[in-house]
């Protein structure tokens, strides 16, 4: 059984700089790279052509959106304690890109998506998401981030002993929140899709629980309305 070390969050912000340094400048591609834990050796050589560049440049991307979104959470929430875990492994799933705790208060589980110039679609009926393109029309999100949370979350409730965290601390409120980030944007939803934390209007989706889908701009007045909305609670 893993046994919890307390989190060093600057430690984990310089190796995500590191690494995407590596890969910019070409590590990354002569030998081997890592994210999220899955290693991908010679991707160039191994997928080819605009493939390959396609590949190397999603990658590159990935990297800068991590060390943007939790430049801004250190940035705004260090001094109230917080803890932040990049890239943790799940197997038979994606990578959780970040996994953010405030110890005794609340968590929330964070996926940060981008799907190129798009705009990201929820089908009520269908309690799915889609992405659609002006030049490609309309298709299913796959595999779809909102299943992905919620799986991340039982995976969480499983091993929450990695993250010292008691089964009192467990039952916390957790938020799922899907990022959208690059040129994709949200569109626009009835009204009763969305939902209000301290007057803040944010999309709130029923799908295997509720996910919130935000653009990455917004990550920090949501995560701040909605730790008012359970301190508020709990006063």
């Amino acid at each position: 059984m893993e046994t919890y070390v307390p989190v060093d969050n600057r430690k984990f912000l310089a190796q995500l700089e590191r690494d995407r340094e590596l890969f910019s400048t070409g590590a990354g591609i002569s030998g081997g790279m890592m994210l999220g834990g899955v290693v991908s050796s010679n991707p160039l050589v191994a997928a080819g052509g605009i493939a390959a560049t396609t590949l190397f440049l999603r990658r590159l991307e990935k990297f800068s959106r991590m060390i943007r979104v939790v430049s801004a959470i250190l940035d705004a929430f260090e001094e109230r304690g917080v803890e932040l875990f990049p890239l943790l492994e799940v197997p038979g799933s994606n990578p959780i890109d970040l996994y953010v705790r405030f110890k005794g208060l609340a968590n929330l589980l964070i996926s940060i998506r981008s799907m190129g110039k798009s705009k990201i679609v929820y089908k009520e009926a269908a309690e799915t998401l889609f992405v659609k393109r002006k030049d490609k029309g309309i298709k299913k999100w796959h595999p779809d981030p909102l299943v992905e949370l919620s799986e991340y979350q039982a995976w969480l409730i499983k091993n929450r002993q990695q993250f010292g965290m008691s089964s009192r601390e467990v039952r916390k409120p957790l938020a799922k929140i899907l990022i959208i980030s690059g040129e994709t944007t949200i569109d626009d939803h009835e009204d009763h899709l969305y939902a209000k934390l301290t007057g803040e209007r944010f999309l709130a989706l029923n799908r295997k629980g509720t996910a919130f889908v935000i653009q990455e701009e917004q990550i920090i007045n949501f995560m701040k309305a909605y730790l008012a909305t359970y301190q508020a609670q709990e006063a």
